[in-house]
């Protein structure tokens, strides 16, 4: 895995040595990007589900202000705070599911704890929020809906699930957007289109 673009453009990451973690391709990622490029600059994202970093890093590279990783396994997040000492980014600590400050960093958050857990406790402030939860996720909606609730006005949610399955319809609307590369897929839903 590598960095496609932005500052740390080139950058190796360190990808999983363990079983059942699925980083997102470089050719998902580019995708990705290409449809976000216009909202990078000074974005506020959030990388959930983060598992190697790759995600959240290039948003990083590509010119977000801050990216909060949240990350249950303590193996992945390990991973993560590797792959962003290696993009030469300060690592500080990891925040705990505590509202302590530990884990600060250069621009980045990494957030212990459940999907849920952690979604259920943020502030509505993110720009971008990208959810790359397991494929047999079962309430693939529950976390879209949560997802699409941590939105700033104009924001955007972004869902990676496997190309087999529909997308889901978050807090009864469907997404606005989907493209599929591969066994992969890509769902975009919408935030407020007014302050809250």
């Amino acid at each position: 895995m590598r960095i496609i673009a932005g500052r740390l453009k080139g950058r190796r990451l360190d990808a999983p040595t363990w079983q059942g973690l699925r980083p997102t391709s470089d050719k998902l990622r580019e995708t990705l990007f290409n449809v976000l490029q216009g909202r990078m600059a000074g974005a506020r994202f959030l990388d959930v589900f983060a598992g190697t970093g790759a995600v959240g890093i290039e948003a990083l590279s590509r010119g977000a202000a801050h990216v909060t990783f949240v990350e249950q396994d303590p193996r992945a997040r390990g991973l993560i705070a590797e792959n962003l000492s290696r993009c030469g980014l300060l690592m500080t600590g990891i925040r705990a599911a505590s509202r302590d400050e530990a884990g600060k960093g250069d621009g980045y958050t990494i957030e212990r704890g459940s999907a849920e857990d952690v979604l259920s406790r943020l502030e509505p402030v993110y720009d971008v929020v990208f959810l790359d939860p397991p494929y047999d996720e079962p309430d693939l909606a529950g976390a879209v809906t949560l997802g699409v609730d941590l939105l700033t006005a104009g924001g955007i949610c972004v869902l990676e699930h496997a190309s087999r399955r529909a997308a889901p319809d978050a807090a009864g609307a469907p997404p606005a957007r989907r493209l599929a590369s591969g066994d992969s897929a890509l769902a975009f839903y919408l935030g407020p289109a007014e302050g809250r």
